[in-house]
């Protein structure tokens, strides 16, 4: 006896609209990106029984409308962009709109085989705090970027008043973030304890509590792997290519990295001895830098999975 198919629905998200796509079936549906474009698009699922419904994340649009097909106890797929281009090209679906983008992303839907469960609903309200932060953070390096290249003494004000204005604000948000992350005990422990690790500030502690939900439940290579941290090989017969880290959680992987750099100079003495050792084998700075990083997520993940704050003796090399 055969499997019941699982019907499945495919959303191509914009910022005012949302196209829909059946898998292997005609009907087509557009909707405004809205709480009542939101509601006309549950209704119209459940009249087409749907069960399972993919989505490709987009830059936050889709956040809204995902949140209420998983409150409707819709199994909510997100894509990465890359994933579902990838799964295009190898059925060879190149053409675009967002029509057949909406039937490829069902189709890409139909094909998965392990469902992840969805992601603590906590951590979904905690990552737009988390955003934000982040890019503050981008606005004062630009800020700063124009402040080292200006001549003029009044621009030079200019961009040294948004610099302390800018500053002010990543340490209301962080603030903000760190109270939200401590209303809950068990994100305030997890926090603690990845804050424990030399190197590892509220920064940066904090985006590994909202990024990485899974932090203390991976091995070290799929911690490594998650925030795109591994190098890959790129060898092809004789060919020996340069090995590169691709993929990953990119805001997550940002993070680490400029907090391993800093930990390396000044605050963990592992880090500064991997480093040292790396660079003096020949390495580039930036690889010595990833591999810090990678390091420094294994001691994040290793504290939380036993519970207990970090120590150099207990670390494993």
């Amino acid at each position: 006896m055969s499997k019941r198919s699982i019907i499945c629905a495919g959303i191509d998200t914009g910022k005012h609209k949302l196209d829909v796509a059946l898998h292997g079936r005609p009907e087509r549906l557009q909707v405004a990106n809205t709480a009542e474009g939101h509601e006309e698009l549950f209704v119209w699922l459940r009249q087409h029984r749907v069960e399972r419904v993919g989505i490709e994340a987009t830059g936050g649009y889709e956040q809204t409308v995902v949140r209420r097909l998983r409150q409707g106890r819709f199994v909510v797929v997100v894509f990465q962009p890359a994933q579902v281009r990838a799964y295009g090209r190898f059925h060879l679906r190149l053409a675009k709109n967002d029509k057949i983008d909406a039937a490829l992303i069902a189709a890409c839907t139909s094909d998965v085989r392990i469902i992840h469960a969805p992601p603590d609903r906590r951590l979904a309200e905690l990552a737009e705090l988390q955003t934000q932060i982040d890019q503050v953070v981008r606005a004062l390096a630009r800020f700063k970027n124009h402040r080292e290249s200006c001549r003029d003494a009044a621009l030079r004000q200019l961009w040294d008043d948004e610099i302390r204005r800018f500053r002010g604000l990543f340490r209301q948000r962080l603030k903000q973030l760190v109270a939200a992350i401590r209303q809950h005990p068990d994100l305030a422990e997890r926090l603690d304890l990845i804050l424990s690790v030399d190197g590892i500030a509220l920064r940066t502690a904090s985006a590994i509590v909202v990024r990485m939900p899974e932090i203390g439940q991976l091995s070290r290579g799929q911690a490594g792997a998650l925030a795109g941290l591994v190098p890959y090989d790129d060898d092809s017969g004789e060919h020996a290519g340069d090995r590169h880290i691709a993929g990953g959680r990119e805001r997550l992987r940002n993070n680490l990295y400029v907090a391993a750099w800093i930990a390396a100079l000044r605050w963990n003495p592992q880090l500064t001895a991997l480093y040292k050792r790396l660079r003096a084998a020949g390495k580039e700075h930036k690889v010595a830098v990833v591999a810090c990083a990678r390091k420094l997520l294994i001691f994040a993940n290793a504290v939380v999975a036993r519970g207990t704050p970090w120590e150099v003796r207990t670390i494993a090399h």
